[in-house]
């Protein structure tokens, strides 16, 4: 069933944007950028070929009417080009680009693997923009405690649960949202759904337990809305995100720790860099935790700070008997 919001794109883009939604359970998120990315290329796509009037606004050329004859017609320059014009006209940087090359191949997959409706696939070799990899931004340990260590006011336990959860866990923000209270068993382990509604069991540490414990004490139960909700607002609702925010956000700043970019994602980025460098967690068992899909998301908290660097190079035994030889003579 095609969505109103995606009434003006062409007929396959509709399939294709229908399919990712209920076959491959991608995030309606995803599922909107698939639609943006897309129906900005078709659009430049026209203009290009000079298929629309001259004089028209990118964002006003109707697209509606593009059939898959003239799908059949796009190269691999047409990609290109494409990309070029973003870069050059709409300043979108690699990452902005990156997104749209993963856009496209999905679509043109989706035609010749999925509905075998073009004979080959021309964008098969479509390469994304080179990323310059930026190391995640995190609290140290010392900085964590002085984070829990700051939280006070009405809604303490509520709050300190949140903070404690997304420090040990590493929950999406949207995951720790939409916890229910059921989702945690008697097993001491939490149901948690993630991206594209995976669930993943995560198992709670004894820090959890007692912040989840010592919440439910002061949790609200006469008048509440949404009575599975974990995490309820003032209102007796779900908490919302933007709440969520706001709080992590005050707290930061209440620690001295404001003013440095770090929000509830970099606290996710925080429970998994200190699993790593602090607990020498294997990184198989992070991704696990983290419900990172591919391996490579999950590598980058195998960054290494300057004093581990330097001491894995002075171990090295050459070092050791470079000493021992200067020392005899």
């Amino acid at each position: 069933m095609r969505k109103e919001e995606f009434k003006d794109l062409p007929c396959d883009v509709q399939d294709f944007l229908n399919y990712q939604s209920v076959v491959k359970e991608k995030s309606k998120l995803t599922v909107l950028e698939y639609a943006s990315d897309l129906r900005t290329f078709f659009r430049f796509l026209l203009k290009n070929r000079k298929l629309c009037e001259a004089d028209t606004e990118l964002e006003d050329v109707d697209i509606s009417g593009v059939e898959l004859d003239l799908i059949k017609t796009i190269t691999l320059r047409d990609a290109y080009e494409f990309l070029a014009y973003c870069r050059n006209e709409r300043g979108n940087n690699a990452a902005s680009r990156s997104r749209k090359v993963s856009s496209l191949r999905a679509f043109f997959k989706y035609l010749f693997v999925s509905v075998k409706k073009i004979d080959e696939n021309p964008l098969e070799e479509l390469e994304s923009p080179k990323l310059d990899k930026s190391l995640p931004k995190y609290l140290t340990l010392e900085e964590s405690l002085r984070l829990l260590e700051s939280i006070d006011g009405k809604n303490k336990e509520r709050d300190y649960c949140i903070i404690t959860l997304f420090l040990n866990c590493g929950l999406r923000l949207s995951e720790l949202v939409g916890l229910n209270y059921n989702d945690i068993s008697s097993d001491n382990t939490m149901r948690v759904v993630g991206k594209g509604s995976k669930e993943r069991i995560v198992y709670l540490n004894d820090m959890c337990l007692n912040a989840v414990k010592e919440y439910m004490k002061v949790r609200p139960v006469e008048g509440v809305k949404d009575k599975s909700a974990l995490f309820l607002s003032n209102r007796k609702t779900r908490i919302s995100p933007k709440t969520v925010q706001h709080i992590v956000k005050e707290f930061l700043e209440k620690s001295g720790l404001g003013g440095r970019g770090f929000s509830t994602h970099k606290l996710r980025h925080t429970a998994a860099t200190l699993m790593y460098q602090e607990s020498n967690v294997d990184v198989l068992l992070i991704k696990e935790l983290l419900g990172h899909e591919n391996l490579s998301t999950t590598e980058i908290y195998t960054h290494i700070v300057d004093s581990q660097l330097k001491s894995a190079v002075d171990s090295n035994p050459l070092n050791k008997m470079s000493k021992n030889k200067n020392t005899a003579e």
